[in-house]
């Protein structure tokens, strides 16, 4: 049995693997794990992913790799945000204020 395969000759649009990025962190920014976490940084992500540059998208990745205590306690003002996190990104979270959807 062979399998073949389909190669395209068009490439990709230049947007494309940018495009995916953003629908991939706005799934992850959703599905955090608490319902608290998935509102501030999904309407987050919903509000600004799409503006992101590739470096800003990069940051935003990190940024969902700390845990979610971690984020909540610089969001309050709580804990001290580190260096490696003090970056366009973070400071945009930090201003950002959630407002509730209408249901």
């Amino acid at each position: 049995m062979s399998i073949s395969l389909r190669v395209d000759s068009q490439p990709d649009p230049p947007d494309f693997s940018l495009d995916l990025r953003r629908k991939r962190l706005l799934y992850r920014s959703w599905h955090r794990g608490t319902r608290e976490a998935d509102l501030i940084l999904g309407s987050f992500a919903e509000a600004h992913l799409a503006g992101f540059d590739a470096v800003q998208l990069g940051r935003y990745e990190a940024l969902l790799g700390c845990a979610d205590p971690d984020i909540f306690d610089w969001l309050a003002h709580r804990a001290v945000l580190p260096p490696e996190y003090d970056h366009d990104v973070t400071r945009l979270l930090l201003a950002f204020r959630y407002t509730p959807r209408p249901t």
